[in-house]
């Protein structure tokens, strides 16, 4: 079954209010929103004639003996069963908008977080992107489609006075007296659950984040022995909710029980003057029953008043954290007159210079020329641009002076997806999804033969390994693929880029996690891979080093030497030193993988 696009999205003027915003998507979805409130006035209609039918048996039937008693039980009973069916449909017509409202709201949201570039998750955390696309997405939904219907259903209040004016008018004034009271506390409830609602869902939020880093990072947590120190920092966020709950319980325990018991006061006061009335001959019993009747109707309506004002400012605080993220730009996006073109993969950097987001420089002027076929190895200490070069090269930031270009092309000219389909990264600290070794290898080529699939893996050295697994190519690997070792899941992402075929290739550090003889026989492959292909490899190692037709030694964000690596060595001392300490930091994290294993 295809994905559904949504039908419309948000307004994205965001001079407006949070819900003309979202009128739009209510609009396209009006057919079945308004079948269910048209369908839900009907059962109210319905509903309000049964008192009259109660007060006409009782003064016919009882009182006067005019009329068969049976034909107002029989026509109860049948008002009665059609207010059931009309208003099972409107229900089910409801809860159907509700799902569909929620179901462009995610697609909505989704399709905007994949467009955002690497930049703005620098900046966010996924907690609370995933509280934003959760709980504030419901909130909305039940706002949009429940308020409507809630606003249907105090209807009630109109029809039932219409009907208590054309039966008597100073009894109808009498049991409406107590309504411009309630409209002034439910305004007054309204100002008051406003900051408390966005509060409980900013830290609703904090909850999701340290739910989700404590989930994502629980090897960390366990490695240290720091679950109480988890559980403590869970608590905290956990107290922040219920002090917040709390506030919002008081203010909703003041202002709710007024709104749902100034009705009953209308109750006695139909009482006292009606049963007055009675004994005076001004009225009959039959229209203190029906009356009596109405005030009782009155009061759900007035308690779903409470609750949709408490609906309407959970949902206020929610869209706008939601339109906090819609309404942030994308300032990676395709050109207007993006190109889309085959590429050679002649790759040059331009005297590029580059920050990221927190302000970190981590290119400055640097100028690199790759030619297309050849094979670079990038090298240089820690912090030095290594790995930034791979993500300027498939954009996933834009310089901040100078310039990337492939085949004499301007990144930022290209189209974006068929630059990213032509350049492949396998980044040092692959991420396999919980999906099956061949569906993780087949990502970028959905279409893949099991043949194409295991061929590259074969390029990639994983072949082996993975024919070892309890069902082979149809091995599921856990969460973010850690039920594989680091080395195996890195070969796995070399196979899942081999598959794509791009012409240029990207290595950062891939084989970092990989044992040195299984490297040694990845080499043998991919030396056969990288013929013809333009290749960058950032590298630590010697052995990866010796696959590059050149090196270049990068520092301080700029490229300080260029040649072989016989020659750097014989030339430059500050790339023997380079190479030097990273074999010290190989070896000491052997030492301490041994000590750990021991």
């Amino acid at each position: 079954m295809s994905r559904r696009a949504p039908k419309a999205s948000i307004d994205p003027d965001a001079r407006k209010s949070w819900l003309r915003r979202a009128l739009p998507l209510v609009k396209a979805h009006r057919g079945l929103l308004i079948t269910s409130l048209v369908l839900s006035f009907a059962g109210l209609v319905i509903q309000v004639q049964i008192p009259n039918l109660v007060r006409v048996g009782i003064d016919r039937a009882i009182d006067a003996h005019t009329a068969n008693l049976s034909t107002y039980v029989w026509l109860i009973v049948g008002f009665a069963l059609a207010q059931g069916v009309v208003n099972f449909i409107a229900r089910f017509y409801l809860l159907r908008t509700a799902y569909e409202l929620e179901y462009d709201l995610r697609n909505i949201m989704y399709a905007h977080l994949a467009r955002m570039p690497f930049g703005f998750y620098d900046r966010i955390q996924s907690g609370e992107l995933m509280s934003r696309s959760a709980s504030d997405i419901r909130s909305v939904q039940m706002y949009l489609t429940f308020g409507p219907s809630i606003l249907v259903q105090c209807l009630i209040a109109v029809v039932a006075f219409v009907l208590m004016l054309s039966i008597n008018v100073p009894l109808a004034l009498v049991a409406m007296a107590t309504m411009p009271l309630v409209a002034l506390l439910g305004i007054t409830m309204r100002k008051s659950i406003f900051p408390i609602s966005w509060m409980i869902q900013s830290r609703l939020a904090g909850v999701a984040m340290v739910t989700d880093e404590n989930i994502q990072g629980v090897r960390i947590v366990k490695s240290f022995a720091a679950e109480g120190r988890q559980l403590r920092s869970l608590a905290e966020s956990a107290d922040k909710v219920q002090w917040a709950y709390q506030q919002d319980a008081k203010i909703r325990g003041k202002w709710t029980p007024l709104l749902e018991n100034l009705p009953r006061l209308g109750l006695a006061l139909v009482l006292l003057i009606g049963g007055y009335m009675v004994i005076n001959g001004h009225t009959t019993v039959g229209t203190i029953v029906a009356f009596n009747s109405y005030v009782l109707m009155l009061q759900p309506p007035f308690r779903l008043l409470g609750l949709m004002i408490n609906l309407g400012q959970r949902a206020s605080a929610s869209a706008k954290r939601i339109y906090e993220i819609l309404d942030t730009p994308n300032d990676v996006v395709d050109a207007p007159d993006a190109i889309d073109v085959p590429l050679r993969g002649d790759l040059a950097f331009e005297n590029v210079t580059f920050a990221y987001p927190n302000g970190t420089v981590a290119l400055n002027g640097l100028d690199l020329h790759i030619r297309p076929g050849e094979t670079v190895a990038v090298v240089g200490g820690t912090g030095s641009g290594k790995s930034t070069l791979g993500r300027l090269a498939a954009r996933f930031y834009d310089v901040t002076g100078g310039r990337v270009a492939i085949d004499g092309h301007d990144v930022r000219n290209l189209r974006l997806a068929s630059l990213r389909d032509q350049v492949g990264i396998v980044p040092d600290e692959p991420f396999l999804f919980s999906l099956s070794i061949h569906d993780n290898i087949a990502y970028g080529r959905p279409e893949a033969t099991r043949q194409q699939v295991e061929a590259a893996a074969v390029a990639a050295g994983a072949d082996q390994f993975i024919r070892h697994l309890p069902e082979g190519y149809e091995t599921v690997v856990g969460e973010r693929g850690y039920t594989l070792s680091g080395g195996q899941r890195q070969r796995v992402a070399i196979a899942r880029a081999l598959l794509v075929n791009p012409p240029l290739l990207i290595l950062d550090d891939a084989t970092s996690a990989i044992d040195v003889t299984v490297e040694q026989r990845i080499h043998s492959s991919l030396r056969d891979q990288m013929r013809g292909r333009t290749t960058m490899i950032v590298a630590h190692r010697l052995s990866t080093i010796s696959l590059a037709d050149r090196v270049v030694l990068m520092e301080h964000g700029k490229v300080i030497a260029d040649g072989t690596h016989e020659g750097l060595l014989a030339t430059e001392p500050r790339y023997a030193q380079v190479l030097a300490s990273q074999e010290a930091e190989e070896i000491d994290s052997l030492d301490i993988g041994q000590e750990v294993a021991r």
